[in-house]
Parts: structure tokens; C-alpha cells; sequence
């Protein structure tokens, strides 16, 4: 098991990764979690890109030194993911594909956020915020008091504007007929791609049929939907050691 490679991990429209404990669950490899931009205690932002995003995780890769590693991008943290890939495919040996964004029908949260005027997103997040254990409820996830502890973590961790400036970004930046392109050119080039989905979101998610074909593995995660990481942490982590760092 190659344990030296680092493992890059990129969020999705909701941050943090880190609030899952996945460095902890993995202690034998080096795991990073960054906010990106805007997210956490980052100075929020009303005007985003994803270029802007990859951008801040090719800076990130190169402060790990030489060599290449592994990145990871959960939902709308894949198109981040690809954009830093192609920017500095030397510097990656494989990219994962948590559930993340193909086509715009992936995007179904970002496409509601996006036309919303600020103040009803505004008032909507603070809705959403108030209520935790309604938030997991919604998408079919038992509220125990350990996912409670991280539903708020991811809940409170970036601001109204960021979330809508990402979600404008996803919506106009994939619908790119270059963004899939991007993806095949990265398969070509011979970096590595993993799938991973959760066993009740699986069906849904809009995966082409060349991407499957080509993909180093392919998992599915029982028992578990999009937020495979909050559900079922430590299955979430065993099969990223056995996908990534078993080759």
C-alpha cells in the first residue's frame, strides 16, 4: 500500500471535509482538507470561479512538495477537482469522483441556489441553520447526536454569498461542452479515476457511460446516500484506502 502519497480532499457546495474526522480515521496517510475559497474563516465571497477555486488547490498541491497525489472532490468539489487536475496533471497520480458533478442535472441544489435574490437565500440558509436534525431528516438520514455535531459544522461553516457565488459558478462553468472534455483528456493522459456513491443516491447520479468504462474502480457504498462521509465515516474511509492506496 503505497501510504506516502497525500490525499487532497475538496468539499462540495457545503464545507467543511474536516468535520468528519477523516484525518483521524486515516492516521497512515496524510490527509488535507482544506476550505476553499471563501469557506471557513476565509473572507467571504459574493464573486466566485471555479478556475479561481482550482486555482487554490494547485497552490495547495505544490506546497506538498514533488510528488504527484491523490484528490479527491465530493459533489460540486469534482469540477474544482478536474480544473486543478488539468492545471497540474503532473502533480496528481488519481482524482475521485465522490458523487460529483458531471452534468448540470448533478447540480440540482446549485440550480435552485443560483436565481434566488440574496436575501431570500440569506433567509433560507438561516432557516435551514436553525434546524439540523430537518436538514439530515430531508435526505433521509438519522439524526444522532454525533452527525447533529457535524450537520452543524457543515451548516455554519461558510456564509450566504459564498454558497450562492459557488452555486452560480457550478451552474454556468460545467454547462461547458470543455468541462467533460477536460475529463477525458485527464483519463487519456493516464491519471486514475474512482468512482464512489452512496447506495441510496447511486441511481441518480449521472455518471457517462465512457467515464464508468474507464474508471480504475467503481464502488458503491451501502447503506449510505450523497453525504456518504457524514452517514458512514469510517466505510467512507476504508474504501478510499482500499480504491487509492492499494494500487
Amino acid at each position: 500500500m503505497h501510504r506516502d502519497i497525500p490525499l487532497v480532499m475538496v468539499h462540495g457546495l457545503f464545507g467543511p471535509l474536516h468535520c468528519f474526522n477523516l484525518t483521524a480515521r486515516m492516521p497512515e496517510i496524510t490527509v488535507l482538507t482544506p476550505d476553499l475559497l471563501g469557506y471557513g474563516s476565509r473572507e467571504p465571497q459574493a464573486q466566485l470561479s471555479l478556475a479561481a477555486q482550482a486555482d487554490e488547490v494547485v497552490r495547495i498541491v505544490r506546497a506538498l512538495g514533488p510528488k504527484p497525489c491523490h484528490l479527491l472532490g465530493h459533489s460540486v468539489g469534482w469540477a474544482v477537482v478536474v480544473l486543478a487536475a488539468a492545471r497540474a496533471p503532473d502533480l496528481v497520480k488519481s482524482i475521485v469522483s465522490a458523487e460529483g458533478n458531471f452534468t448540470l442535472d448533478d447540480a440540482f441544489m446549485c440550480r435552485r441556489i443560483a436565481p434566488l435574490g440574496a436575501d431570500e437565500w440569506a433567509n433560507e440558509l438561516q432557516r435551514i441553520q436553525s434546524d439540523p436534525a430537518a436538514w439530515l431528516s430531508r435526505s433521509g438520514i438519522a439524526a444522532t447526536a454525533e452527525r447533529l455535531q457535524m450537520a452543524h459544522c457543515i451548516l455554519h461553516n461558510q456564509p450566504a454569498a459564498t454558497l450562492q457565488a459557488m452555486a452560480r459558478a457550478v451552474v454556468e462553468e460545467t454547462a461547458e461542452p470543455g468541462y467533460l472534455q477536460t475529463v477525458r483528456q485527464l483519463m487519456a493522459r493516464g491519471i486514475a479515476v474512482h468512482l464512489l456513491a452512496g447506495s441510496r443516491s447511486a441511481a441518480s447520479w449521472n455518471v457517462p457511460a465512457w467515464v464508468r468504462q474507464g474508471a480504475r474502480s467503481d464502488t458503491v457504498l451501502p447503506g449510505c446516500g450523497h453525504m456518504m462521509m457524514l452517514e458512514e465515516p469510517d466505510r467512507f474511509c476504508h474504501s478510499l484506502l482500499r480504491s487509492c492506496f492499494a494500487q
